[in-house]
């Protein structure tokens, strides 16, 4: 009876071992490897993190069942400064990895835990931007409004920042603009014009946002 009961939990347990290895293998090749192939199922969030161009890639992922039933009440955003990815999260599960855009070594993004102060889908910045002469000719593409004079007749006009999420009251938030796959803002976190929309729309002032 022993033996007979011992060998049905061991058979028990290789099953369930194989059963996980079956839904979620592990790579055994570097991504760096010209064999290496992505174990992963295709569409899958795991298949897109282990894609070769992962996180450098500019492709977006969604898990498109659960994007609709997202909102103010269980959404919150992610974003990693070393991966330079954005996740827009509902509970624990990730609807969206986007790439983004952070703070330059100059003018850092602060790491924090972050609560949205300000939704302005329509803002621009008052400090960055670009200052024009009298004729209209731009004479400073990218210019800081404290630092930088404007000349006689001229105007500054600042860096479109739509979609915009404010995270400090010091200028830092979160908005449509240029991604590069590195740092290259003034603090703020700039995200692509596809996404930010939607991840404006599932947040709300109060609404959280985790910078590591």
């Amino acid at each position: 009876m022993f033996l007979k009961s011992y060998i049905l939990l061991l058979t028990g347990a290789v099953a369930f071992l194989l059963t996980s290895c079956a839904t979620k293998p592990e790579p055994t090749i570097s991504k760096t490897d010209e064999k290496y192939v992505n174990p992963f199922e295709p569409g899958s969030y795991d298949h897109f993190k282990a894609e070769k161009d992962y996180p450098k890639t500019y492709n977006v992922w969604k898990k498109n069942q659960l994007l609709p039933e997202t909102n103010p009440s269980n959404a919150w955003v992610k974003i990693d400064l070393k991966q330079q990815r954005g996740m827009l999260m509902n509970g624990d599960e990730v609807v969206m990895d986007y790439p983004i855009c952070s703070g330059i070594k100059s003018r850092p993004t602060p790491p924090g835990d972050y609560k949205v102060l300000e939704k302005i889908v329509d803002k621009s910045s008052n400090m960055y931007g670009k200052i024009y002469d009298v004729e209209g000719n731009m004479i400073n593409g990218d210019a800081d409004a404290n630092k930088d004079a404007i000349p006689e007749g001229g105007k500054f006009v600042g860096a479109p920042m739509r979609y915009w999420m404010r995270l400090t009251w010091d200028g830092v938030g979160h908005h449509i603009g240029p991604i590069r796959r590195y740092p290259a803002s003034h603090a703020c976190i700039r995200g692509p014009s596809g996404t930010m929309p939607t991840v404006y729309s599932k947040m709300a002032v109060g609404s959280r946002v985790l910078v590591e």
